[in-house]
């Protein structure tokens, strides 16, 4: 395939599912086979999703030729020459009509870190568009704007998270990393093990489970609640003088005003909130603060999910999570800190080199003039060149086929018809699209809605990086060569920039994409410009691989603490102009979409075991299909009753956004006035035809994880309805 190296007899890559990217051996001597590796994050463990991984190379609809949409309506196979120049002579007949921004761009989170790269910059300089987000914001975004406002960078874990083993105490908040993240649970047994593990979670979920036996704690928050109970943790901190005060003087800032904020935030109010017993929330603090240094205790982490994240709250719960752990003396110490856990499998790179619609590489703002003029230094254009900001991918999303509003978009690692909020919507802004370009391994939900459909290859056929939770750099390596006509993005965008005539070069060879990568986040607060492509080989191959940032060349033959690069970053100070972490006071409000008549439940939304994000990797593996085959809403055995639901009944959930039909499953996991969904799937069963779209005002994440629900059996046979998944 043009652009890419010859495969290897045996590749040591990395799982190409979430952010933990645990390290697995491709071999494809007589079909392609997995084992996996030692290594810090997984040792030596995957999971079924991982050890099933090579299901999606060979899954029967796998996309192998161009598909162009015909005059009557089906998608039909045309060559490279004839989709490309349709995608190109579309564009230029848009913008010439309708100006630059009539095409928008939508990224992905599994791009690698040299995609991610080349399709800000494609988007900017060859589209001209200052349209360009991607579905990451759907995940990290909140926990993003938290720690970038605190701390003055955002990365993931702060921290290798071999430490976490040390903790006496680890407060996991909205986050069930035994099913999304099997291997990840081996770093919290040392610290089950001395009764610490406290999680918040709705649900009894299988995280949840962990704490039982005396392994630690459970708290079940009413949805939509996870702030006021972070305010009264704080209070509870301060009442019984359990703060840090040296570290909070000598290292913060704001704290004081932070302090008087969270004064009426009594446990009895927060118990009133949440329904978290008062006894439950006093023993939760007082462990936590017991395993914190300035108690004598190894060390205390707290870590945030997108339980938590998810929310028109997010930005604020994570900024109140953070609250306490500067309160408890911990970012900044060796065996202490807070983190997020990151999602997406480059959910971390994925948002630092350009597809957010106010980034440049790096992780600079677009809106700097300084950082503006050096990219386009590294691009060879005048910074004029470069639009400015664009919007994020809610709003972005809501202007399709609008007046004003992007008339084309093309899609690169997304199934936002399956994956965003209020997706019926979605589905018909969509449609209302003069031109939409998917470029996919399979024919996903949204692929199955464009005008042209772009065959591309996946994880085991590519080179590349990835930066996994921790921000450690790590190498995708090729296996196998791709099907038919598939290709790398780096190919397609390099043949669409020429067609447009784009100025800049396009390289398609990862390796060299990489080097410019490096060079334009050189000086940024996402900083890889001391790396290359075989200096990333040698430190992994050294048993650690690099952390960013990464101003200066490592030494692979070094042993350093936790790996090269930066892997505690923040021990000597915070990168702000004062040198301290920045404590935010922030208000609680009730859930955007509460309950109220005729709604009177919540809903929440997550992922299962057997699958991964919207489901068109997991949902073509036989093995994770048997396991999971299907759409279901759990439910308490005491609603069920009040609504005569038995398990496996066909029912109808509802919210303000429409109707899902699903399969009930009762179970004592959830709470009485809570209903939980997955959201692999689309269709009639897609958890996101209910969710809402109102969105964090400084984040833009949408309101996933609460809204109000009812919830009703279905009483008789309904054709169309016999077949949800």
């Amino acid at each position: 395939m043009p652009g890419t190296p010859r495969p290897a007899a045996s590749a040591a890559t990395h799982c190409p599912y979430c952010a933990l990217q645990c390290a697995m051996r491709l071999t494809a001597a007589t079909g392609l086979t997995v084992q996996a590796r030692d290594f810090p994050t997984n040792g030596g463990g995957l999971c079924q999703k991982g050890w099933s991984s090579t299901g999606v190379v060979t899954a029967p609809d796998r996309l192998t030729r161009p598909l162009l949409r015909g005059n009557g309506g089906e998608l039909v196979p045309v060559s490279w020459e004839v989709a490309l120049d349709h995608i190109a002579a579309t564009i230029r007949d848009m913008q010439r009509e309708h100006g630059k921004d009539t095409v928008a761009v939508f990224g992905g989170g599994g791009l690698t870190n040299e995609k991610a790269y080349q399709l800000g910059k494609f988007a900017r300089l060859a589209l001209g568009t200052r349209f360009v987000d991607y579905n990451g914001r759907f995940c990290m975004s909140s926990a993003a704007a938290g720690a970038n406002r605190a701390f003055g960078l955002d990365r993931g874990l702060p921290f290798p998270l071999a430490d976490l083993g040390g903790a006496d105490a680890i407060l996991l908040l909205g986050s069930n990393p035994a099913e999304t993240m099997p291997p990840f649970v081996r770093h919290l047994a040392p610290v089950r093990g001395r009764g610490g593990l406290i999680v918040v979670d709705p649900r009894r979920s299988a995280t949840a489970a962990l704490t039982e036996d005396g392994s630690g704690l459970h708290l079940a928050p009413r949805p939509g609640t996870d702030l006021a109970l972070l305010l009264g943790m704080l209070h509870l901190l301060l009442a019984e003088r359990l703060i840090d005060r040296a570290y909070v003087e000598a290292r913060t800032e704001g704290f004081e005003e932070v302090a008087a904020s969270v004064g009426l935030w009594w446990p009895e109010r927060v118990e009133q909130v949440c329904g978290v017993p008062v006894i439950d929330l006093q023993s939760a603090v007082r462990r936590l603060a017991a395993a914190a240094p300035v108690h004598g205790g190894r060390g205390a982490y707290i870590l945030t999910g997108r339980g938590v994240e998810q929310s028109s709250q997010g930005t604020a719960a994570v900024t109140a999570a953070i609250n306490c752990a500067l309160a408890l003396g911990l970012p900044g110490r060796t065996g202490s800190g807070y983190g997020a856990l990151t999602g997406q499998g480059n959910g971390q790179g994925g948002r630092e080199h350009g597809q957010k619609a106010d980034q440049l590489p790096g992780y600079r703002s677009i809106e700097d003039p300084a950082a503006r003029a050096y990219v386009a230094g590294v691009w060879g254009v005048d910074p004029e060149v470069i639009p400015g900001k664009g919007v994020p991918a809610v709003e972005l999303l809501r202007r399709l086929g609008t007046s004003g509003g992007p008339r084309a978009l093309l899609v690169h690692g997304s199934n936002v018809v399956v994956s965003a909020p209020n997706a019926e919507r979605v589905t018909e802004r969509l449609r209302a699209l003069d031109l939409l370009v998917v470029a996919d391994v399979v024919p996903s939900e949204t692929a199955l809605l464009a005008d042209v459909v772009l065959p591309v290859t996946q994880w085991a056929e590519e080179d590349g990086t990835m930066t996994n939770l921790e921000g450690r750099i790590l190498r995708r390596r090729k296996a196998i060569e791709p099907p038919g006509e598939a290709r790398s993005e780096l190919w397609i965008w390099a043949e669409l920039a020429s067609r447009l005539g784009a100025p800049s070069t396009w390289p398609t060879e990862p390796a060299t994409v990489f080097a410019e990568l490096a060079e334009a986040s050189h000086g940024g607060v996402a900083d890889y410009s001391g790396l290359t492509h075989d200096l990333i080989d040698a430190t992994e191959a050294a048993g650690h691989g690099c952390y960013w940032p990464v101003p200066d060349a490592p030494d692979p033959s070094a042993v350093p603490d936790g790996g090269h690069g930066t892997p505690r970053p923040f021990l000597d100070g915070f990168p702000r102009p004062s040198g301290r972490a920045r404590a935010v006071s922030v208000t609680y409000a009730e859930p955007a979409d509460n309950v109220r008549a005729g709604a009177p439940l919540y809903l929440t939304t997550g992922r299962l075991l057997h699958h991964y994000q919207s489901g068109a990797q997991t949902r073509r593996v036989a093995e994770l299909v048997a396991s999971a085959p299907e759409p279901f809403v759990a439910l308490h055995p005491l609603l069920a009753d009040v609504h005569d639901i038995a398990e496996g009944d066909l029912v109808a959930v509802t919210t303000g956004r429409g109707t899902a039909y699903v399969r009930a499953r009762v179970t004592a996991d959830q709470r009485p006035d809570t209903l939980f969904m997955p959201f692999h799937w689309g269709g009639l069963g897609s958890a996101n035809r209910l969710t809402n779209d109102r969105t964090d005002p400084v984040s833009g994440m949408p309101d996933f994880k609460v809204c109000a629900a009812s919830i009703a059996r279905v009483p008789a046979a309904v054709p169309e309805l016999e077949v949800i998944a």
